[in-house]
């Protein structure tokens, strides 16, 4: 279900929707997006969810070109919290398909995540796959515990070699 499109000045897209079947949102970027225009997908992303408290998002950066949103310090300090708030828990991110890394893989990541889970991904299935893991009950464990960030193997295995 389509939720919400931006198109930006630059010609880059997000957009958003929710699938009702998976249970997750997914935020799409495609083309060329700069910092402000990054930010401005980030707030939509808090306007049009807070309704939904939905745990799952597939954020696939896939589409994306070249450098983009440079300020990591405020994914950290206002977006994170505030998805927090809304019921976010599990982020699936896909990287950037022309050059398989983007800011979270090439800084390092924030550490106040709380009990937000991030995986990193090169493609959207593996991402897909592992959301529907998390979407799994826990048989040996009550709660998961407090996490700082996940790297998929593939893309540790780049960042490490």
């Amino acid at each position: 279900m389509h939720m919400h499109s931006l198109t930006f000045q630059t010609g880059g897209q997000c957009a958003l929707s929710f699938d009702p079947a998976q249970g997750w949102l997914r935020a799409t970027w495609t083309g060329y997006v700069r910092t402000e225009e990054a930010l401005r997908g980030g707030q939509n992303y808090l306007q049009q969810t807070g309704p939904l408290h939905c745990l799952y998002l597939l954020n696939d950066n896939a589409g994306l070109h070249g450098p983009w949103f440079d300020t990591l310090a405020w994914l950290g300090r206002v977006w994170l919290p505030q998805a927090q708030r809304l019921g976010l828990r599990y982020v699936a991110h896909v990287v950037q398909a022309d050059t398989h890394s983007d800011i979270l893989t090439l800084r390092q990541l924030p550490t106040q995540l709380g009990e937000l889970e991030l995986q990193l991904f090169d493609d959207v299935a593996s991402a897909e796959d592992w959301l529907r893991r998390c979407q799994q009950p826990l048989v040996s464990t009550p709660r998961r515990a407090p996490f700082t960030a996940k790297i998929g193997q593939v893309a540790a295995n780049r960042l490490l070699g």
